[in-house]
């Protein structure tokens, strides 16, 4: 049994994209170079051929485990929740702990989770503890230094977007 891999539209797009640059750009470059070095003779010990042969290994590695991810993706639009007054997937949620500290997470997909963006997955202690709530609501939430309490102060649900590399992690 296959659990459904919940992804927002920007992250489907980030591993559809990796997955395009692995299939149609890096590991043709990659069989080229295997191929020139298969053609000097000796392969056991010519370095191009063999960090080239373990290469591919890992591009064919990441493009079935990239594969399986989207086959299994279901998209979920943020900007149409079905309740927008609890957090649900794709929530922005703002946040204050008893010292008055104010955080913020977005609800995502296990593939897209950036922590030191507050992009955490619906299914970390954190995202679990704030599904379904409200605004208003307390939660608490149990981490390696001890319970947290928070109080949601908003919840927002809007196109995620983050300026950077897609390919970066």
């Amino acid at each position: 049994m296959s659990e459904k891999n919940y992804i927002t539209p920007m992250g489907f797009e980030k591993l559809r994209t990796e997955l395009d640059y692995l299939v149609k750009i890096e590991r043709p470059e990659v069989t080229k170079t295997v191929a020139w070095a298969a053609s000097n003779g000796d392969r056991s010990e010519n370095a191009d051929y063999q960090y080239g042969k373990k290469r591919l290994r890992e591009i064919d590695r990441r493009i079935r485990f990239l594969t399986s991810r989207l086959e299994k993706a279901e998209v979920v639009d943020p900007e149409k929740p079905h309740h927008p007054h609890k957090v649900q997937f794709g929530a922005q949620v703002k946040v204050e702990d008893e010292e008055g500290c104010v955080r913020e997470f977005v609800i995502v997909g296990v593939d897209e989770i950036k922590t030191e963006l507050g992009l955490i997955s619906w299914r970390s202690p954190i995202g679990r503890s704030l599904l379904g709530k409200e605004t208003g609501d307390d939660v608490s939430i149990q981490t390696p230094q001890g319970i947290v309490e928070y109080t949601i102060c908003e919840i927002q649900y809007r196109a995620i977007t983050i300026v950077g590399d897609a390919n970066e992690d």
